[in-house]
């Protein structure tokens, strides 16, 4: 997982500040809502993957339910598969939001001389980017509890075009 989670911030870290550094407000703030999308669905993944229940996908699987095998996997691995996407895919896509929001601010500021107004800005944009982050995962996770079975066998399916 380390060096998976390295690997993946250096890819995802290059391209946003690749990309964002130069493309102002509008592409960062449209690359906030793209990283906060993706950690909120990976959450919802990781929650669904410990609460799902192994038995349902045994029977599933028995009755040659397109990907019940994979849900088996996965609920087998629930520790990895949460730990992958909520710990790996959430803090990466944590730490490109603040990049993003830092190019914002950059944007936002360029012109204005006074610390404390720069100070505000920067701390309002990381206190909206954190509270919508904290919001939808808030509403995801609720939802990833209660319908983990779906989510998971959904997921399986997805994966069964990729997995043999």
């Amino acid at each position: 997982m380390f060096f998976i989670a390295i690997s993946l911030s250096l890819f995802f870290g290059f391209i946003s500040q690749t990309l964002l550094t130069n493309m102002g407000i509008i592409v960062a703030s449209l690359g906030i809502t793209f990283f906060i999308f993706i950690s909120v669905m990976f959450d919802m993944l990781g929650i669904a993957a410990t609460s799902a229940n192994i038995n349902v996908f045994e029977k599933w699987a028995k009755d040659n339910v397109r990907g019940a095998n994979i849900g088996v996997r996965l609920c087998r691995n629930s520790e990895k598969v949460c730990s992958f996407c909520a710990d790996v895919v959430g803090d990466i896509c944590s730490t490109l939001c603040g990049a993003s929001g830092a190019c914002i601010v950059v944007s936002l500021t360029n012109n204005i001389d006074n610390l404390k107004i720069i100070i505000l800005i920067s701390i309002s944009i990381s206190a909206l980017i954190a509270g919508i982050t904290i919001f939808f995962k808030a509403i995801m996770k609720e939802k990833a509890l209660k319908n983990s079975n779906n989510i998971i066998l959904k997921l399986s399916r997805l994966l069964s075009f990729f997995i043999k």
